[in-house]
């Protein structure tokens, strides 16, 4: 049986960025923003309910495969590394892995690599497997 969803807002998906290092809540398109030094990592869209979220190609194409009621795109992100995310169908759980790895896909290698050093043995990320 699925579990109920209670949905996100921005605030709370800033919560949730906020773990990690350097995100700050920025403005993009005159919306709601986070960035890692500067670069995009998500924002909200126009709507108010919808994530524009950084992803890698193979990640936002699973996503949209396996759960297309939840992660989507319009024409406009096509040829981007962007997914669409329905706030109000995800929770924590949902979108921590994600979030973390937009962060991935922005942040300087440098703090990618401290990041990975302070974590040795936690679980690997979205998309990322662990060497055996």
């Amino acid at each position: 049986m699925a579990s109920k969803r209670t949905g996100l807002t921005f605030d709370a998906v800033a919560g949730l960025a906020g773990e990690l290092p350097e995100v700050e809540v920025a403005e993009s398109h005159r919306t709601r923003a986070l960035r890692v030094r500067g670069k995009l990592m998500a924002r909200i869209w126009e709507d108010g309910v919808t994530l524009v979220l950084r992803l890698p190609f193979v990640v936002r194409d699973h996503l949209m495969r396996t759960e297309p009621s939840r992660y989507f795109l319009t024409d406009h992100y096509h040829d981007y590394p962007y997914v669409l995310v329905d706030l109000r169908s995800v929770d924590a759980a949902d979108l921590r892995p994600l979030l973390e790895e937009s962060w991935v896909q922005v942040a300087p290698k440098r703090l990618v690599a401290a990041r990975v050093r302070a974590n040795a043995g936690a679980a690997p990320t979205a998309g990322r497997r662990r060497a055996t």
